[in-house]
């Protein structure tokens, strides 16, 4: 589906088509073409009227481009990812594609960018946001899919400290969610890391189309997804500790078995031993009394010898 808001004179309008002569440099007219999940012929608008480079409109019809941005004669490419509410996973991405000329802005996506569905539904009830020119309304979009970075990583935090809650009960059931948050966390920090990179170089007034006043409202941008940036850190940090200190007391609590099995071996091996030999069907010394009273001989011998080693073992502190 494709969107035209055009505004002229201080009126916006939505347009049926687009029209070639909005697109002259010399136009007073500010637009704004949104393409939402479109086909090859939607697509095919990017080279005929646009006239974009063939590279950039490769990229804005890929299912996934990392953030980036790059600048063209006359306009700039810029690919930013939001949260896609529609994914299968818990934290999935959608990329939003943005072409940004002089008087123009041309947005392209799969349709799910909730972003972009915010700004359009506003764009043509208030002239004043397409009147902020095409910058304005790339800033809207962009502060809004930053924003939509809150809840996401909020629902991230609460897991986090879940899974501290139960390595804090002894629970043995944290490996699986813990790569699970990790999984989710390494994804985040592979989107937000070049996009922070990106809004960077528009918050520092490094390209023509941006001005001023726009640079300083990129910083404001630039400010919360840093923050964000830095709690995927921190979190991926408390992760890490989290499944360390786990692995440890799982560790500890096998040594644990393993030496009350050990124990248990060493004590009964001299045992075994004594058993063994007077189960040898040869003659072999007796013990003073009656051959009823040699069983207890042997059970007496082997009862001095275990309460011998756990002494042994209880003054070298093993047990």
């Amino acid at each position: 589906m494709v969107t035209v808001f055009v505004q002229t004179n201080g009126t916006t309008t939505r347009a049926e088509r687009l029209d070639a002569q909005w697109l002259d440099p010399a136009s007073p007219s500010t637009l704004w073409v949104d393409l939402s999940a479109p086909t090859p012929e939607d697509a095919r608008l990017l080279v005929d009227a646009f006239h974009f480079h063939p590279l950039a409109v490769e990229d804005a019809q890929s299912a996934l481009q990392f953030p980036k941005i790059e600048a063209y004669a006359g306009y700039l490419y810029l690919v930013l990812h939001g949260i896609d509410v529609t994914g299968a996973g818990r934290f999935a991405t959608h990329d939003v594609d943005f072409f940004l000329g002089r008087n123009y802005l041309v947005t392209v996506h799969n349709g799910h960018s909730r972003s972009v569905a915010k700004v359009r539904d506003i764009c043509g009830q208030h002239p004043h946001v397409l009147a902020e020119g095409p910058v304005g309304v790339m800033h809207r979009i962009i502060d809004s899919m930053v924003e939509n970075y809150r809840p996401a990583v909020e629902a991230i935090e609460k897991g986090v400290e879940s899974v501290e809650s139960k390595a804090l009960s002894g629970s043995q059931s944290l490996v699986q969610p813990v790569l699970r948050l990790r999984k989710d966390l390494a994804h985040m920090r592979r989107v937000l890391v070049p996009q922070r990179d990106a809004i960077a170089r528009l918050a520092r007034h490094e390209f023509t189309q941006i001005g001023d006043e726009m640079a300083y409202r990129f910083r404001d941008v630039y400010d919360h997804v840093m923050r964000l940036t830095e709690e995927a850190f921190f979190f991926q940090d408390r992760l890490t500790g989290i499944l360390e200190v786990h692995l440890a007391t799982v560790s500890n609590r096998l040594n644990q078995v393993m030496k009350v099995l050990t124990v248990m071996s060493t004590i009964f091996l001299p045992m075994t031993v004594l058993t063994g030999m007077w189960g040898m069907n040869i003659p072999l010394p007796v013990f003073p009394g009656s051959p009823a009273v040699q069983f207890w001989w042997i059970v007496g011998i082997m009862v001095t010898i275990v309460v011998a080693m756990l002494a042994a073992f209880r003054s070298q502190r093993w047990i």
